[in-house]
C-alpha cells in the first residue's frame, strides 16, 4: 500500500480532532469527574477512619490549575484536624499523565492544622492505624530505591512558587498549648522568605526562614534566625519533657541528591549557633555548645544506611570524622567509628562544652594526642561485640588542673559527700582523724573480698575493664535500658572523691575522662588509690570509711575484722543504706544472703585469694554488736514485734 502525504496529512487532522474531542469532553465534564472524586475522598474519610471530609467549593482555575475553599477534617467526637479558608495550585500536566503528581504553584489563605490530645485521646489516632488489608511480606526492602522514591514525591509535592498567608500548626497536649503561624511565607524565584509567630504557655516570639530553595534540582540553602531579640526558644519541649533548648541561628544546605546505580547519596552540612540544653538528665546546669557543624554525606545501598566516613562534625575547634551504618546484608549489623585526627590536647579542653565538664575548667594541658573508636554489634551474634578504643599521645601532659585536682589524691584532703545536692558531714582523710586506716592495717581478707566483689583487676588494669564494658553494652542493648554498668574502683574513687552522685550524662563523661587521666598519667599510686577507697566509701547510714564501719558493725578495728565480717561489708557496698534488709527478725542473715557469701567464698578459692584453712570458720554466724543493730528490727520473746528505735527509720549514727 502506497502511504501519500494526503494519508498522513488525514492522519493527522483525525488526529488532532480526537485530542480537541479529549481535551474538550476533559473541560465540559472536569468539574463532574472533580466532584466526583471529592466524594469518593470523603466517603473513604468516613468508612475508613470514621471522619468527616468537606469541600464548600471546589474548581478548576485554567488548564492546570485548582481552587478549593472551606477544606475541612474533623475526626467524629474529637477536635478539628485541619481547616484552610482557600487552597489554590497548580500541577505539571506531563507528570500528571505518567503518574506523578508535580505541584507548580500553591497559594493557602487562612487555616490551621491542629493535633490535640485530651487524656489518653488523640485527634489523629484513627489515621494511625495499620492498613489490616496490607499484605505481610518477608522481602528485604531496597532501603536506596524506597528513599529516593520517598524523597522525590515529597519534593514534587513542593511547587516551585508558594505563597502562604496565616498558615498555623497547633499542638494541645493535655494543656500544654504550641501555636506556630506562618503569617508570611514567599518562595519566588528559588528565593524563601517567612514571617513566623511562636506562642506556647510560656514563650512568645517571632522567627524567620530565608534563603535558598530549588526543590526541582533538589538544592536548598536555608536560615532559621530570630526577628526578635535573643536566642530562637524551642516551643512544647520544655513543658512536655522538660527539655529548655535555644539557639541563636540553625543553617541547612542540602547539595546533592543523586542515585547512582544501587547508592543513593545525599550530600550537604548542618550548623548551628551557641546551642543551649538543659535537662536534669543531662547535666545540673546550661549546657553551651557555641558552634557545631556537621558536613555529612549520607549513603544508602539496597541493604544498608550510612553515614559516610568523609563526613566531618566540628564542635567549636574539635574535628572528628563520624562513620554510622545499619547494615542488613548477611546479619543485622550496627557499626560506629569516630576518628579524631591529631589536635592539640589544650584545643580539646578548650572547645568542651560549657556546663558539660565544670571540673574541666581551668584546666591546661599540653601536647598532642589522636583518637580512634571501633563499635561493631551483630544483633543475631551479640556476644561477638567488637569495641576497639585507642589513643595516641605526643608529649602529652596535664600542666594545670581545672576545679578536680586529681593531685591531692597524694596528701590529707577533707572528704564530704554530695547527695541530692545536699553536702554532707566533713571526713578528714589523713592520719589526724582517729578513723583513717592505712592500707597496711586493713584485713588482708577485706582487701580481697572488696577487690573480688567490685574489681578484681584493679592491680592490672588503666581505670576500664574492656571486656566487662563490652558485656555490660550487650546487656543494655538487649533490656534496651542501663541494666548494667562497669564500674571500676577507679571510676567509683573518682566519682565519690570529686564529683557528685547525680545520675547525668555529665557526670558520667566527667567520670571516664578524670579516670582516664588519673590512671594514664600516673599521678597516683594503685595502693594510694585503694586507701582512700577505703577510707571515704559509704558502708552505711552516715558511715564513711573502714574506721567508721568496723566499729559500727562489729565494734573492731579494721585489721581485726574476720573472714565472715569482711564477706559481709565486701558484699553491702552497692546498698550499705539497705544492709537491715539482710537480716532476720532473730538477727541472722537471710538466706539469699548466706548463699551470695558462699558464692563469694567459692570464687576467692577458686582464684587462690583464699586457702580451705581461711574458711574453716565461716559457718559460725557473724554478729552485729555495734550501733548497727539498733537498726535490725528483733522479735521479742512473745513473738511480738519491738518498735524499732528510730534510727531505724531513717536517723543517721552520728560519730
Amino acid at each position: 500500500m502506497i502511504i501519500t502525504k494526503q494519508k498522513i496529512g488525514l492522519f493527522f487532522k483525525i488526529l488532532l480532532v480526537v485530542i480537541c474531542l479529549i481535551v474538550g469532553g476533559f473541560f465540559v465534564f472536569r468539574d463532574a469527574v472533580l466532584q466526583q472524586t471529592l466524594d469518593k475522598i470523603s466517603n473513604e474519610m468516613t468508612v475508613e477512619y470514621n471522619s468527616s471530609f468537606t469541600v464548600k467549593k471546589a474548581s478548576f482555575d485554567g488548564l492546570s490549575g485548582l481552587s478549593m475553599s472551606e477544606i475541612t477534617l474533623i475526626p467524629k467526637d474529637a477536635d478539628t484536624l485541619f481547616k484552610i479558608e482557600k487552597i489554590k495550585t497548580t500541577v505539571n500536566l506531563l507528570k500528571l499523565i505518567s503518574g506523578e503528581v508535580q505541584l507548580g504553584t500553591l497559594d493557602i489563605q487562612n487555616g490551621y492544622i491542629q493535633l490535640v490530645k485530651k487524656g489518653k485521646k488523640r485527634n489523629f489516632d484513627a489515621f494511625l492505624k495499620k492498613d489490616p488489608s496490607a499484605e505481610k511480606t518477608n522481602e528485604k526492602r531496597d532501603y536506596a530505591e524506597f528513599a529516593y522514591a520517598l524523597i522525590t514525591k515529597i519534593l514534587n509535592l513542593v511547587p516551585t512558587d508558594m505563597v502562604l498567608d496565616n498558615l498555623a500548626f497547633k499542638i494541645d497536649d493535655n494543656g500544654k498549648k504550641t501555636n506556630i503561624n506562618f503569617q508570611k511565607l514567599r518562595l519566588a524565584n528559588k528565593q524563601l522568605e517567612t514571617s513566623i509567630k511562636v506562642e506556647t504557655n510560656t514563650i512568645s516570639q517571632r522567627w524567620k526562614l530565608k534563603g535558598f530553595a530549588d526543590p526541582r534540582n533538589k538544592k536548598a540553602d536555608i536560615q532559621f534566625v530570630n526577628i526578635d531579640t535573643g536566642a530562637i526558644k524551642l516551643p512544647y519541649f520544655d513543658e512536655r519533657f522538660n527539655l529548655k533548648t535555644s539557639f541563636n541561628t540553625i543553617r541547612l544546605n542540602l547539595e546533592n541528591i543523586d542515585k547512582d546505580g544501587d547508592e543513593l547519596h545525599i550530600d550537604g552540612f548542618m550548623a548551628i549557633a551557641n546551642l543551649k540544653i538543659n535537662h536534669p538528665k543531662i547535666a545540673n546546669k546550661d549546657v553551651v555548645l557555641q558552634n557545631a557543624k556537621f558536613d555529612y554525606r549520607f549513603l544508602l545501598g539496597s541493604d544498608f544506611i550510612s553515614i559516610d566516613s568523609t563526613s566531618t562534625v566540628q564542635l567549636n575547634k574539635i574535628k572528628f570524622h563520624p562513620y554510622l551504618a545499619y547494615d542488613t546484608a548477611l546479619d543485622t549489623l550496627y557499626k560506629l567509628k569516630v576518628n579524631i585526627p591529631k589536635m592539640k590536647a589544650q584545643d580539646f579542653i578548650t572547645s568542651l562544652p560549657e556546663g558539660l565538664f565544670t571540673h574541666f575548667k581551668g584546666m591546661e594541658a599540653s601536647g598532642t594526642f589522636s583518637y580512634k573508636l571501633d563499635f561493631a554489634f551483630n544483633q543475631n551474634k551479640p556476644n561477638r561485640l567488637v569495641f576497639d578504643s585507642t589513643l595516641k599521645k605526643e608529649n602529652l601532659k596535664i600542666t594545670k588542673y581545672g576545679d578536680a585536682n586529681l593531685t591531692k589524691l597524694n596528701g590529707e584532703f577533707v572528704y564530704r559527700a554530695l547527695i541530692n545536692n545536699v553536702l554532707q558531714r566533713p571526713v578528714l582523710v589523713g592520719t589526724a582523724n582517729p578513723n583513717y586506716t592505712p592500707l597496711d592495717q586493713i584485713s588482708p581478707y577485706l582487701q580481697k573480698s572488696v577487690l573480688t566483689t567490685e574489681d578484681p583487676s584493679f592491680f592490672s588494669h588503666r581505670g576500664f575493664i574492656s571486656e566487662a564494658f563490652k558485656q555490660s553494652i550487650v546487656k543494655n542493648i538487649r533490656t534496651k535500658k542501663f541494666a548494667r554498668g562497669a564500674s571500676t574502683i577507679s571510676m567509683q574513687l573518682v566519682k565519690n572523691a570529686f564529683l557528685s552522685r547525680e545520675k547525668t550524662l555529665s557526670r558520667k563523661l566527667e567520670e571516664i575522662l578524670l579516670v582516664y587521666i588519673l590512671e594514664n598519667n600516673r599521678i597516683v599510686s594503685k595502693e594510694r588509690m585503694l586507701e582512700v577507697y577505703f577510707n571515704i566509701i559509704e558502708w552505711g547510714p552516715n558511715v564513711y570509711g573502714i574506721g567508721e564501719a568496723s566499729q559500727f558493725y562489729f565494734q573492731k578495728t579494721p585489721a581485726e575484722l574476720s573472714l565472715n565480717e569482711c564477706l559481709y561489708l565486701a558484699r553491702i557496698i552497692p546498698s550499705p543504706k539497705k544492709f537491715m534488709y539482710q537480716f532476720t527478725d532473730q538477727g541472722l542473715l537471710k538466706d539469699f544472703a548466706t548463699k551470695q557469701e558462699v558464692f563469694l567464698t567459692k570464687i576467692m578459692l577458686r582464684r587462690g585469694l583464699l586457702t580451705p584453712e581461711d574458711t574453716l570458720y565461716t559457718s559460725i554466724p557473724i554478729f552485729i554488736s555495734g550501733p548497727a543493730r539498733s537498726f535490725i528490727k528483733f522479735k521479742v520473746l512473745d513473738s511480738t514485734l519491738i518498735k524499732v528505735d528510730s534510727l531505724a527509720e531513717g536517723t543517721e549514727f552520728d560519730f
